[in-house]
């Protein structure tokens, strides 16, 4: 009853933002204006592109599709809310709407992960077991493995964000932060949070071991399968398209990681921010940057794409 009382009384969050930078706070608007509408552009464009041409209608583009969703979903969780909030002078955020930010902030994030893990596997599949690979990944498969992961982050989600909501949060509702996270939040606690962050480290170590296993083991038999490849082209061509993939893993789960992984005692705030802006907004905008780079099949349909829009603009020409 205590407990319901002590959350009750919180009305609303007061978000502080990059007040430390009050010279620069211009600078930082267009700069997080910029990416996140490169964000935008590069991730819908990527889906608009592979969902247009038939050539793209495979499982790797099908699970690439969803990935720039849920970079989408992940960045517009926090971007369109920070950028507001420049221009206000007290950045607040409700109770209700806090735990909102985080919940599909938290969720979004751990689908990546299992999408991620799903991708390691349809490399694997395609690489080991090319014969085997129309069977193995299936469309009704592919379906479930993406349904799974959005189940499986939702869930994630869940029950992070109902552990935080069940801690007394007393004193000033100052987050250092300029979204609602889990390390800043449980540091406002005044109840004890050995549980809440028990069960941070067990669904962490859960949804990211898990699905960082799956990477791992998928990239080993990649690997093993690769070295038997006596063709150094043919060797190049394999582990060329597993590049993308593994970058965008390594990015990520290194990011996330440190951020929610970190010790308490060498917990630094200004710190968290800036690792937080790169796995909340910086890798969004670079994961369709780093798959259009490194993939001819996406050049190819760039560049006709790029033909249709000029047989377009002759036909417009001509009738006018």
């Amino acid at each position: 009853m205590d407990v319901k009382r002590n959350i009750t009384m919180v009305t609303d969050f007061i978000l502080l933002g990059f007040l430390e930078c009050p010279q620069l706070q211009a600078v930082l608007f267009a700069l997080f204006l910029g990416t996140y509408l490169v964000t935008l552009a590069g991730n819908l464009g990527l889906i608009v592109l592979i969902r247009m041409f038939s050539h793209l209608h495979t499982p790797m583009y099908f699970f690439l599709s969803n990935l720039s969703f849920v970079d989408v979903s992940y960045t517009s969780s926090i971007a369109p809310k920070m950028l507001y909030d420049f221009f206000r002078e007290r950045k607040s955020i409700s109770f209700v709407g806090c735990a909102t930010q985080l919940f599909f902030f938290i969720g979004m994030g751990s689908s990546e992960c299992c999408l991620l893990a799903a991708m390691a596997y349809d490399r694997y599949a395609a690489i080991s077991s090319p014969l085997l690979y129309p069977s193995l990944m299936s469309p009704t498969i592919c379906v479930g493995m993406v349904i799974t992961a959005y189940a499986g982050g939702f869930l994630t989600g869940l029950v992070e964000t109902s552990s935080i909501f069940q801690l007394r949060f007393c004193g000033s509702p100052v987050i250092n932060h300029f979204f609602c996270d889990l390390p800043p939040l449980t540091s406002l606690s005044c109840s004890s949070t050995f549980i809440s962050q028990v069960v941070n480290f067990l669904v962490v170590c859960g949804v990211g071991g898990a699905s960082a296993l799956v990477v791992f083991v998928s990239y080993g038999y990649i690997i093993a399968a690769v070295m038997k490849i006596h063709s150094t082209h043919g060797q190049m061509k394999a582990f060329n398209t597993c590049a993308s993939h593994l970058t965008t893993v390594v990015l990520f789960y290194g990011s996330g990681l440190f951020s929610y992984l970190h010790s308490k005692a060498g917990y630094s705030q200004d710190k968290d921010k800036v690792v937080s802006v790169f796995y909340g907004a910086v890798i969004p905008m670079l994961n369709p940057i780093i798959y259009s780079l490194r993939n001819k099949e996406i050049k190819e349909a760039l560049k006709k794409l790029k033909e249709r829009k000029k047989q377009v603009s002759c036909l417009c020409y001509i009738v006018t």
